[in-house]
């Protein structure tokens, strides 16, 4: 009986936070004319740090954004396996600047230990995850996150979503040196959940001005109406990674049947590369993030993701 009760309570709970999950959108649509004056001077050339080269304001620039997958509670605070990862990519990639100050859970790029409502239960909870990784109460991080990622995809909240993480990225983009009329190349990392959430970002992106493309690693991908104004979408999957597989069965989009989806269209189009990267898990072990499981060639599993990113970018 007891074990009913708490199966009810958590399927409440569930229902509840599914239910809440678009407010923060909607709370950030109906407050951004009150905070725009706030976020606006980012935008100006004075946010260089002296630390930044001198460039050319009128050579193109590379940029490549990465965001996080639903593990993350802040831009800078993500699982400790990405950031070898990231940094690898940073020294690879030399032609390109990598951002990766965007949390792409929040339409205003704050983190869930920042000042909020229930800003003390997620600092709690990442004091929790810190002490072990593997606790069962840290998954409440990853739903709330996860729901934020079906909220991205919604066609109904979609829209506000995607523009205010849009716009950060755009802030982001100018903070590391992006004119806003130059024609730079923007490409746009998401890993699991930040998949969707690049994709979806792309649309506003596009209408700023920004020709951008998205590699998405593991990502859960929806049949997004921001596939007509991407440049091109390299999906990177493994062959055991069943979470990113899902996408294929939530979304009716991405069916077959589905043969006027935006998905579809942008199949046909050929706007869309879908790379077997080999027998990954989405996490655990031998997934995307792995220095230490080694494929047949001699690679670490990180090391071929790396070495196929820094092959696509650089071509």
């Amino acid at each position: 009986m007891i074990i009913g009760d708490v199966l009810v309570l958590i399927l409440a709970l569930a229902v509840v936070a599914m239910v809440l999950a678009p407010l923060e959108s909607l709370h950030w649509w109906a407050t951004r004319e009150v905070e725009e004056p706030e976020t606006e001077p980012e935008l100006t050339a004075a946010t260089h740090t002296a630390a930044e080269p001198e460039v050319d304001d009128e050579q193109p620039r590379k940029f490549l954004v990465y965001l996080s997958g639903i593990g993350a509670i802040a831009a800078k605070d993500v699982p400790e396996e990405e950031v070898p990862f990231v940094e690898d990519l940073r020294n690879r990639l030399t032609d390109y600047t990598l951002i990766d100050d965007v949390f792409p859970y929040s339409v205003d790029n704050r983190g869930l230990t920042a000042e909020r409502v229930l800003g003390r239960l997620w600092r709690w909870l990442d004091q929790v995850r810190l002490k072990n990784p593997n606790a069962a109460l840290a998954v409440l991080i990853n739903l709330r996150n996860l729901l934020q990622l079906f909220v991205c995809a919604d066609r109904r909240y979609g829209p506000t979503y995607n523009m205010g993480t849009a716009g950060e990225i755009h802030r982001s983009l100018v903070r590391h040196g992006h004119r806003p009329g130059r024609a730079d190349e923007v490409v746009l990392l998401g890993w699991s959940g930040g998949g969707q959430i690049a994709l979806g970002a792309t649309w506003y992106l596009h209408a700023m001005g920004l020709r951008t493309s998205l590699l998405s690693l593991g990502g859960m991908l929806s049949d997004d109406i921001a596939l007509a104004r991407v440049e091109h979408v390299w999906h990177l999957y493994g062959t055991k990674d069943f979470l990113q597989a899902s996408g294929k069965l939530l979304f009716a989009g991405r069916w077959p049947i589905a043969k006027a989806s935006p998905w579809n269209e942008a199949l046909r189009d050929g706007k869309i590369t879908m790379i077997e990267l080999g027998p990954y898990n989405h996490n655990i072990k031998e997934h995307y993030f792995d220095y230490e499981s080694k494929l047949p060639d001699g690679r670490s599993y990180a090391g071929k993701v790396v070495d196929t990113m820094v092959d696509i970018l650089e071509r």
